[in-house]
């Protein structure tokens, strides 16, 4: 069985940074700061803020090269949907691997991007804005509430 307290947190400060990205959304004229793939992102973020996978880098830049792959299948490649989101998926798998950025979550931004056929702009919001939020979070409940070491200094 699991950590109570950990998993109890966990779903707490989920509750709290996801409620903020919707907030900020839905009630702000600021624009889209909620992404899917950022409610599994949480499960890193305070789940196993250690994992190397949960650090900063990881999540912004796994989060931003993958909907960057997206983007690229979505607006270039002129191949049926069943091939094109497969190709991209891989891609940007394969990307985040081999630039050491992998971020699980974001191996699923490109099925989100091709689904909802979004325009350059999502770069912006959500895929920037939103990371940054959730990072700033995962820094303020990880290091200073928690009294974690986080980012990891690895």
């Amino acid at each position: 069985m699991g950590n109570p307290k950990q998993s109890f947190l966990a779903g707490l400060f989920s509750i709290v940074t996801i409620g903020i990205l919707t907030f900020l959304t839905y009630r702000t004229g600021l624009g889209i700061f909620l992404l899917a793939s950022f409610g599994s992102s949480m499960v890193l973020l305070y789940g196993y803020p250690e994992s190397p996978f949960a650090q900063p880098k990881n999540v912004f830049f796994g989060h931003l090269v993958t909907s960057i792959v997206g983007l690229l299948f979505l607006h270039f490649v002129s191949l049926p949907i069943f091939l094109t989101i497969p190709l991209a998926v891989g891609f940007g798998v394969g990307l985040m691997i081999l630039l050491n950025i992998t971020h699980p979550p974001a191996g699923g931004n490109p099925i989100i991007v091709i689904i909802g056929g979004v325009s350059y702009n999502y770069l912006l919001s959500p895929v920037i804005s939103g990371s940054v939020i959730i990072i700033i979070f995962a820094i303020i409940i990880n290091k200073f509430i928690l009294k974690k070491s986080y980012p990891s200094l690895k």
